[in-house]
């Protein structure tokens, strides 16, 4: 399975903003995907979760009620749309895949054996 990011880019604070994280490589039918970003000189920073098969989410306290996790089937897509956005929103955002079904805390890097590429997101206030 391969994920890559896309979505990034210059928004303007109070904005709506929706990123997409697609799997290719082989059909992604179970395991859990999830969003994390990283600003510069932070760690990096779990964000929201989804389990594949049943949709289930999972998201980070700090983000809730802001930050939305969906994902479409039949285009192998998770998205991930943050509204309204703030500068403290600005970071590379990733994606991760779970493709074995760890049991580990979502937000536990360990838990994904898949990730990504980034992409970008600077917020201007």
């Amino acid at each position: 399975v391969q994920l890559q990011a896309s979505g990034g880019g210059l928004v303007q604070a109070g904005d709506s903003l929706r990123l997409s994280c697609k799997a290719s490589g082989r059909t992604f039918r179970r395991g859990d995907l999830a969003w994390f970003r990283q600003s510069p000189g932070k760690e990096r920073e779990f964000l929201a979760a989804i389990t594949w098969g049943s949709g289930n989410t999972h998201y980070a306290d700090s983000v809730r009620g802001r930050f939305t996790i969906s994902r479409v089937d039949a285009k192998s897509t998770v998205y991930l749309r943050v509204n309204p956005v703030t500068p403290e929103d600005t970071a590379v955002y990733s994606c991760a895949a779970d493709t074995f079904g760890y049991d580990i805390n979502y937000g536990s890097n360990r838990k994904y054996d898949v990730w990504g590429q980034g992409t970008q997101v600077t917020v201007s206030s």
